[in-house]
């Protein structure tokens, strides 16, 4: 590789081809963030914490109610209340925090509420001024000093990540008479009564929700829905959100996608993720499901990854509602992993703001926490709803909307919730097995469910009681070393024999959490490696095979194996030592007990790998 310094500084040929490998070294690293270890914890801004009075009037005084009485106008929570109650969900576990739009919102009501959510969005360049402090500070790019800013800054010296919602499929509602009127930094670009550059589709709202035409162009809820068409537009968004990624935003989550071309979206990622490649996104494809074509297709081919609705109404429903058929619900969603190209990054969850919280649902506060360890030890990364550890909820109508976002009001470090959540986060920080490893099931009925992960040597054994009567189950394979094992939540002792449990008394609603972590792979540089499109039969290998000495050289024999994680994934981890700030080519090879092994059929795999960092390598098999 060409260093500056080996370039005659007047060498115009030089420097472009220095600038040329470097940018073709870029290409070559380009990794999105590691997601899987976090735990996320999703806020609805304006209910959680009022840490700066002095905004809560906003430009419009109307829309703000000190009473906290009628819940579709603004209570008060802001960004300085977030920053004052970090400490707080450092502690709980929190590793990530998921908040509603920041982006500035229409001044006005529609249907009786406020857009106190953010999915009204007038500006995308600039940030919503009851968040912040001042009128000045909604002119965010402009400055380095905001509430922002200091948000941004106290979340990574915590090493905690934020990540911003995003609404790319519309603006606002008709709101006296304007609607969908756009601006940029504060320049009316756009109004969909007045669309002369067909910024927006004009087709009334959807009618039929089984015609997908009309999912993708019709307007949802009366919502001026954007006309992705529209270059203007597509540069718009994609040039908005990419600032809001220089000042320090770690990930996305994004509005609505069933909602827009799966094209659309393959472009916002490319360019989102050339722009920052350490990013990570995942979609909202409301009641998503792994037996639905369309939302599996988004999934695999979108370029980011998605909430995973399916698992969130089986939980639902096994738990809360006490279905008959119990744990089997549940399993029945993971039993259907392979669809994906990577269930171990769907974002987990069991409500949100869009549905009625686990508990206004009939569940009690023991099932409230079964199902939330549950999502806390699964495959795939836990979200949590603002205030479930001190079991918030408000049932009134059901607890639907507007109901399922009240005020958040406790802050109770000793909740039972709070201390599984604590230790839980620190499981899945550690244990490769949690983050990263396969799931199998080692016994179920509808109210006992004990599930093993694994990766490498690293285990997590995790059995759940849904019932009220304490159960004995009797020799149950954990796969476990042999030894003692402590729970993490309880402290109890439990002894592995053969890496099995003769028996396993389970006391109604516990939860029992056997971990070994493992020995961590170490190198100059980590290389973790990630195949998926690959279906295997037993007893077949995938394996990795390249030019260096850490992939054997080319020499099959010496191939690195990779971990068998579901039937479309295979993950494993190799240390760079000799081969570090070098180019590596590699293919990948089925290594079968009998017969000729199979090698994909294209050219050698080329990646740069950097000295001194951990880079996530994604590949998809080619026949």
């Amino acid at each position: 590789m060409i260093s500056q310094s080996q370039i005659p500084p007047d060498t115009d040929a030089a420097k472009a081809a220095a600038e040329q490998e470097e940018e073709f070294i870029n290409l070559l690293q380009l990794s999105d963030i590691e997601f899987r270890g976090e735990t996320i914890y999703f806020i609805v801004v304006d209910r959680f914490f009022n840490g700066d009075p002095g905004n809560d009037e906003g430009p419009d005084p109307s829309l703000y109610d000190p009473e906290r009485r009628d819940w579709g106008k603004y209570w008060g929570g802001d960004l300085e209340g977030i920053i004052a109650k970090l400490d707080y969900l450092q502690k709980l576990g929190v590793t990530a925090i998921w908040v509603t739009p920041l982006f500035e919102q229409i001044e006005a009501m529609s249907w009786e509420a406020a857009p106190i959510h953010g999915y009204w969005t007038r500006d995308f360049k600039r940030i919503n001024a009851r968040w912040v402090s001042g009128p000045e500070e909604v002119r965010l790019f402009e400055r380095n000093d905001t509430t922002f800013d200091r948000l941004i800054k106290a979340l990574h010296e915590r090493g905690m990540k934020l990540i911003l919602d995003v609404v790319c499929n519309h603006s606002s509602p008709d709101a006296a008479g304007i609607k969908g009127q756009l601006f940029d930094d504060g320049k009316l670009i756009a109004d969909f009564n007045d669309d002369k550059d067909f910024w927006y589709h004009h087709y009334g709202e959807v009618s039929d929700w089984n015609d997908e035409w009309q999912v993708q162009n019709c307007e949802l809820a009366g919502l001026a829905t954007f006309n992705e068409n529209n270059i203007h537009y597509r540069n718009y968004i994609k040039g908005a959100i990419k600032l809001w990624l220089d000042k320090g935003v770690d990930a996305l989550r994004v509005d609505t996608v069933k909602h827009m071309p799966i094209w659309f979206w393959q472009e916002f990622n490319s360019d989102i993720q050339a722009h920052k490649p350490d990013v990570f996104v995942f979609g909202e494809w409301i009641y998503s499901h792994p037996l639905s074509e369309r939302s599996v297709e988004f999934a695999n081919f979108s370029g980011m990854s998605m909430l995973d609705f399916g698992l969130c109404i089986a939980i639902r429903q096994a738990l809360a509602q006490a279905d008959p058929s119990g744990f089997h619900l549940i399993e029945d969603v993971f039993r259907e992993d392979w669809r994906y190209r990577g269930a171990t990054e769907l974002v987990t969850f069991i409500d949100n703001h869009d549905m009625p919280r686990f508990q206004s649902l009939g569940a009690d506060d023991e099932t409230l926490r079964l199902a939330v360890d549950l999502i806390m030890l699964s495959r795939g990364i836990p979200c949590l709803y603002y205030g479930t550890e001190q079991y918030l909820h408000d049932d009134t109508d059901g607890g639907n909307d507007p109901y399922n976002r009240p005020m958040m009001a406790l802050w109770d470090e000793r909740t039972p919730l709070f201390r599984d959540l604590h230790r839980l986060s620190a499981v899945r920080r550690r244990n490769p097995a949690v983050k990263w490893g396969g799931q199998w099931t080692r016994y179920i009925n509808p109210d006992i469910y004990a599930f093993v992960r694994k990766y490498r040597d690293a285990r997590c054994f995790v059995a759940l009681n849904r019932s009220i009567e304490t159960v004995l189950v009797e020799d149950v394979l954990t796969e476990l070393p042999d030894g003692t094992h402590r729970c993490v939540l309880s402290g109890e002792d439990y002894t592995i024999k053969a890496g099995r449990l003769e028996k396993l008394e389970l006391a109604p609603r516990q939860v029992v959490v056997l971990s070994v972590t493992g020995k961590p792979v170490r190198g100059r540089q980590v290389a973790r490696i990630q195949l998926n499109g690959i279906r295997t039969r037993p007893g077949e290998i995938v394996a990795i095979v390249g030019d260096c000495p850490e992939l054997g050289n080319w020499d099959r024999d010496q191939a690195v194996a990779l971990e068998y994680i579901n039937e479309n994934t295979w993950l494993g981890e190799v240390a760079i030592k000799q081969s570090a700030d070098k180019i590596i080519s590699y293919k990948y090879v089925v290594l079968r007990e009998q017969g000729q092994p199979i090698y994909e059929n294209r050219t050698s795999r080329r990646r740069f790998a950097p000295n001194g960092t951990i880079a996530k390598w994604r590949d998809i098999w080619e026949e």
